[in-house]
């Protein structure tokens, strides 16, 4: 009996001890179905996304076993341990390791060479169209290159890898060119293999980029010189290709150019690419600011794109732009403004979370997504009635990624981008509001919301801080954060969650921004 009752103390043990949070843990084997860490310190939460608690971390070269997807969170665990972690931070370690050893060309120019698989990392260095490095390893969508004594990782969407020495691109001589020239009753056509490729006016890599060509896409030939094939292209032109980066074939082919496709251009790095119209879909890849794509079909406010590996993904309209919606911005002339309006401006309003990201939770249960939204709608009341134009990253219950708010900021040429959230602390004893800022030039803007919030709210003013928050670190435009009061304060969430606060808050906001802008018609 004794025996009996020891054993079940130690199953009661192990089983406690399963039960706690995933924690900093060792290396685990990886085997399918799991994940390296890439990121240098991941946040393990309680659930799929950034308003969850956080129950640990995990270090870079980390590994951990995948339970689940849920957007872009994955849920992971490591020594009988689970949590949630951002997939963006980690990289399949189970991935094909054949590319080690072979070379990397890069077929863009300025193409980033970051200390990190990450868009956040630092850009140690840059390799131009035609730059040659050694593959080192891979890591999901990115891999790990050697480039003139410097080690880093690069975007495999602008890389072509080959066993082959390509660190010539140049033509061969005059002796050699004879002997490999194709009569072209033999190649008739020439399709691009590569995601994007450079089309010169001559056979030489320092000749001038006449336009690039994305993959698939197939041109006739007109003559090969060495290792290069000119190409007709379209309106009559001619334009020559480096043959490595296609390939050729006795099909008759007619130009086709993304001259001839609608496209669009991506306005922000790290933009999502979705398997289906919806925000709640499955990321199936990334894509960065100034990346073309070419439409195949357009789905109310979502655009379907070709990649660069034959499929098709959705991508969301406010996060790209095409000619038409720069033409259109041009031809559009600022009207004169006047003191106490705001004629002629943009202004972006972020009612912070949204969807399955509630944000915080108040004592009295009151959830932060539901506060943002009504305190946006009120501030948009009084903005469009003194002449402003609002977009407003989100209209309902649904999540938008942080990437894209920022992006439609960018999208829509914002005077001023505000994110309106409302906070919470581990103390209940903390209240107050405060003004969020992260670049030098967003200072000035936060200045004056705060000093009007201040006149118009009863609650202790916390002041104009500095915050890492990417919907400021990222935005090029003013941009500020807002942090309304304390759901965690039982007296203050009262408050908060009365219409006459939000009535305020809201006329302290506007009053902030017209003062602002005024004070700009005056420099």
């Amino acid at each position: 009996m004794k025996h009996k009752g020891l054993i079940a103390i130690i199953l009661f043990f192990l089983f406690i001890a399963s039960s706690f949070p995933l924690l900093d843990n060792n290396h685990v084997s990886a085997d399918s179905g799991t994940v390296e860490i890439t990121g240098t310190m991941v946040n393990v939460r309680s659930g799929p996304g950034l308003s969850y608690s956080v129950t640990g971390d995990l270090e870079q070269g980390q590994t951990a076993s995948v339970i689940s997807k849920q957007g872009d969170w994955l849920q992971v665990q490591v020594d009988r341990q689970e949590g949630w972690i951002a997939s963006w931070l980690t990289a399949a370690s189970d991935e094909d390791q054949t590319a080690t050893g072979q070379t990397a060309v890069s077929s863009v120019n300025g193409l980033n060479v970051r200390s990190q698989a990450d868009l956040s990392a630092a850009v140690l260095t840059k390799m131009d169209a035609g730059d040659t490095a050694e593959i080192i390893g891979v890591a999901d969508d990115w891999l790990e290159i050697s480039f003139r004594n410097t080690r880093g990782f690069v975007s495999k969407q602008y890389i072509v890898s080959s066993d082959k020495d390509t660190t010539s691109e140049k033509p061969a001589d005059s002796a050699e060119s004879e002997q490999k020239k194709e009569p072209i009753s033999k190649v008739s056509s020439f399709e691009i293999a590569v995601n994007t490729l450079n089309i010169r006016s001559k056979p030489d890599l320092s000749s001038k980029i006449q336009q690039t060509g994305t993959k698939g896409e197939v041109f006739p030939v007109i003559s090969m010189e060495g290792h290069w094939v000119e190409i007709e292209l379209a309106k009559g032109k001619k334009g020559w290709v480096y043959a490595f980066h296609g390939q050729l074939s006795d099909q008759t082919a007619e130009t086709v150019t993304s001259d001839d496709k609608e496209a669009v251009t991506i306005l922000t790095d790290g933009t999502n690419l979705r398997s289906q119209a919806s925000t709640d879909s499955e990321v199936v890849s990334r894509a960065d600011a100034g990346n073309q794509l070419a439409v195949v079909d357009k789905q109310e406010d979502w655009y379907q794109v070709l990649l660069a590996d034959g499929q098709t993904a959705f991508v969301a309209e406010w996060v790209v732009s095409t000619e038409e919606t720069f033409s259109q911005k041009e031809q559009v002339d600022s009207p004169d403004r006047k003191k106490g309006t705001l004629d002629g401006l943009t202004i972006v309003l972020d009612p912070g979370h949204g969807g399955n990201d509630g944000g915080t939770v108040g004592v009295r249960k009151t959830q932060e997504k539901e506060l943002t939204l009504k305190t946006a709608e009120i501030l948009s009341r009084h903005l469009n009635a003194a002449g402003a134009e609002v977009v407003m990253t989100r209209q309902s219950d649904t999540y938008v990624d942080l990437r894209t708010r920022v992006a439609g900021s960018h999208q829509a040429g914002a005077d001023a981008f505000v994110s309106i959230h409302y906070d919470a602390t581990d103390d209940s004893s903390v209240s107050g509001f405060t003004s969020y800022y992260q670049h030098d030039f967003q200072k000035e803007l936060a200045a004056y919301l705060n000093e009007e919030l201040g006149k118009k709210l009863t609650l202790q003013d916390r002041g104009v801080q500095h915050g890492n928050y990417l919907v400021l670190r990222e935005n090029k435009q003013p941009a500020v954060l807002v942090e309304l009061g304390f759901l965690s304060n039982f007296n203050e969430e009262r408050v908060l969650t009365s219409s006459q606060f939000r009535e305020q808050a809201a006329l302290g906001l506007y009053t902030g921004l017209i003062n602002y802008f005024d004070a700009q018609l005056v420099e």
